[in-house]
């Protein structure tokens, strides 16, 4: 019978491999960063013509603002960063962080 990787590992190199569950994800994200209401919209201003997603109105904590940032560059796949209570994510994704943001709890529109 095959073994798992986990059981190979475990079995020559002494390595537990724990198990991860689907919602491993939401629940990195404290209680306090849900239940917000958030603007998606796309900024092109002063970035040499790229596009960057912004998520702004977010009312909280800078650590709860840095969970959520870490949290959807996670998801959407892409580079970003947290700056002056707002969250810019490369690239055209609005759609993709109105999604999660609705997934995780957030009251989030998209704005132009």
């Amino acid at each position: 019978m095959p073994q798992d990787w986990k059981d190979i590992l475990a079995g020559k190199f002494g390595v537990e491999v724990p198990e991860a569950t689907p919602g491993d994800a939401e629940t990195a994200v404290p209680q306090e960063l849900r239940k917000q209401r958030l603007t998606v919209t796309i900024d092109r201003r002063h970035r040499a013509g790229k596009q960057v997603t912004l998520v702004s109105g977010f009312t909280g904590s800078d650590e709860a603002l840095e969970a959520l940032g870490k949290a959807l560059k996670t998801r959407c796949g892409t580079g970003g960063t947290v700056k002056d209570g707002e969250i810019l994510i490369q690239g055209d994704v609005r759609d993709k962080v109105v999604a999660i943001l609705k997934e995780m709890g957030h009251q989030a529109k998209r704005g132009n």
